[in-house]
């Protein structure tokens, strides 16, 4: 039996959203347990791994500025070979959607002449190589050497944790078009943390059922319940968070004095960007 040729895998970028109030050292581990589980698949390849962090437009209690928010994930990924930070999202002035966020990752990875505009930035099956781009693209042989030649554009995959999953159950959170579009066109990577049934959940909602097939479940045996809620709970009552956050984003916590009970009350009895939004659109 032929062994597979390694350049016919999907390429696959996993992208994590977020409020990453701070990034700890579990925020990481679900790239590195994302990363194992494509690859031991046989059919996927994880060329990159992608941190983009909220703005501060989320209004969610206790969220400090972007700006700390990205220069610690940035610290903490100093010595990934695979994992980086954007700060498309975070730099925005309002809130944005996440499915806007998979499109615009998305669309950095399509050939410029595949699409001009962000609503057409679906994942595309097999398109020219980036440096091979075609001249004419309708040249009628071109069809014929759609075969080995030919690479899949990446598709960039949100990576979460079940509570995010689950969140899709809140009323007024999510769009259920967007919803829709994010495991139909582009695929979700959840890991499953101690205590959550994923499964169950999927079950239960007839969109995660219909599109189960581009949801990827992964079993997390060495469970770790570490959170930013924990981490920011810890830290305001003046415990050691050592081992929990990279030491880098520890001693930039320290150097700055983030987390206090004054930044937890931040943005209090303000409602929630995305609540405020879809609870007014569906008054329209």
């Amino acid at each position: 039996m032929a062994m597979e040729d390694p350049g016919r895998k999907t390429e696959v970028v996993l992208l994590a959203c977020g409020s990453f109030n701070p990034i700890t050292n579990m925020h990481l581990r679900l790239f590195e347990l994302a990363k194992d589980y494509f690859h031991e698949t046989g059919k996927y390849k994880v060329i990159k791994g992608i941190i983009s962090p909220v703005g501060d437009a989320y209004k969610k209690k206790g969220l400090i500025s972007a700006n700390h928010r990205v220069t610690m994930a940035k610290l903490a990924t100093k010595n990934s070979d695979w994992v980086e930070v954007d700060d498309w999202e975070s730099s925005q002035s309002e809130w944005l959607e996440t499915l806007k966020v998979l499109r615009y990752h998305h669309q950095k990875f399509l050939p410029a002449d595949a699409t001009n505009s962000l609503e057409d930035a679906v994942p595309l099956t097999k398109l020219g190589r980036k440096r091979k781009q075609e001249p004419n693209r309708h040249e009628p042989a071109k069809k014929k050497n759609q075969s080995s030649d030919v690479k899949s554009v990446p598709q960039v995959k949100l990576l979460c944790g079940s509570d995010m999953l689950e969140s899709f159950g809140i009323p007024n959170l999510w769009k259920l078009e967007d919803i829709t579009e994010i495991v139909e066109k582009h695929g979700l990577v959840c890991i499953s943390r101690a205590g959550n049934n994923a499964q169950k959940f999927i079950y239960e909602s007839d969109i995660l059922w219909r599109h189960k097939d581009n949801i990827h479940l992964v079993e997390e045996w060495i469970t770790n319940d570490i959170s930013s809620t924990k981490i920011r709970r810890a830290l305001r009552r003046g415990q050691s968070i050592r081992y929990l956050v990279p030491d880098v984003v520890r001693a930039y916590i320290e150097k700055n004095n983030l987390y206090s009970p004054e930044s937890e009350d931040r943005n209090a009895g303000v409602v929630l960007a995305p609540l405020q939004k879809h609870a007014s659109d569906s008054k329209n």
